[in-house]
This record gives structure tokens, C-alpha cells and sequence, in this order.
């Protein structure tokens, strides 16, 4: 009888921990979107989609995700928005629009092509910026992260 419930201890705990390892490969099915006076996100400046990846340990899959600093290039801003149009400069049909957090990160884990968008950033004070070329990743701190190419805007 103690062999049995020792291997049916066993069993059970060993089916536990992995569930708990595969817990990972449900993460794309986790809805994670930035929200306008958040402060849960983290890692300003990074590539999210290192961590928020199918094989990452990230909260959800992100398609699209950055930071968004001040003018300074050292803080970051601390509201605001990104959206994704079909045109460049604002122009054609607003796509998307993704609210920057209380640490300025914004990111999705919504179902976004962003391939042929262009991307409108808009500070704080009402300020805005546009990139004149269309996107190629959603991944945007891989160009604009915390090297020389930050985005910053008040």
C-alpha cells in the first residue's frame, strides 16, 4: 500500500511539473495590451519580443512592442499613443492605435499585420512624430531601442 501511494505521489508530481514547464507554450494565447497609466511593464529600451515570444518567458506573444522616451533621450515618457495607418505621415486608414504605459512602453499581443503601416507616435503634450518608411518588424526596440536611434518625443 506505501509502494502505491508513493508512486502514485510520484506520478502526480511529476505530472505537475510539467504542466508548469509547458506553461510557456500556452503563453501566445495570453491577451497582454499596454494600457494608458499602467506601470506593470518593464525592461525600457529592450527587444520585448526577446522574452515575448511562443518560446519566451514573457506574459504573451507580442506582435508589436517598444519605448517611447522624452526629448532628453534618458526618461521616458509617461503617456501617449501609437498608431499604425496604411499611409505615411498620418495619412490613409488608421489600422491601429496602441496606448503608451506609465513607463512609456507600449506593446500587443493582439492580431496585427503591420507589414505596409506606418507608424504615428504622440506624446504627452500632443506632440507627434512620423517614420516616412512603412514597417518591417513589430519589434521595434530591435532599431529604436537604447542605442542612438531612441524615439523622442514630449
Amino acid at each position: 500500500m506505501k509502494k502505491t501511494n508513493l508512486l502514485l505521489s510520484a506520478v502526480l508530481f511529476i505530472g505537475l511539473i510539467t504542466l508548469a514547464s509547458c506553461q510557456k507554450y500556452f503563453a501566445c494565447n495570453e491577451e497582454n495590451i499596454s494600457s494608458a497609466g499602467s506601470t506593470k511593464s518593464h525592461n525600457k529600451g529592450m527587444n520585448c519580443m526577446q522574452c515575448h515570444v511562443s518560446t519566451g518567458e514573457g506574459e504573451g506573444c507580442f506582435n508589436v512592442a517598444g519605448t517611447i522616451y522624452q526629448t532628453d533621450l534618458q526618461n521616458t515618457v509617461n503617456s501617449g499613443k501609437v498608431e499604425l495607418y496604411t499611409g505615411p505621415n498620418g495619412t490613409g486608414t488608421l489600422k491601429y492605435t496602441i496606448d503608451i504605459d506609465g513607463k512609456g512602453n507600449f506593446y500587443s499581443t493582439a492580431s496585427i499585420d503591420y507589414t505596409g503601416l506606418y507608424p504615428k507616435v504622440t506624446g504627452p503634450s500632443g506632440a507627434s512624430l512620423h517614420m516616412s518608411t512603412p514597417l518591417s518588424t513589430g519589434a521595434c526596440n530591435s532599431c529604436h531601442g537604447s542605442g542612438s536611434n531612441k524615439i523622442g518625443i514630449d
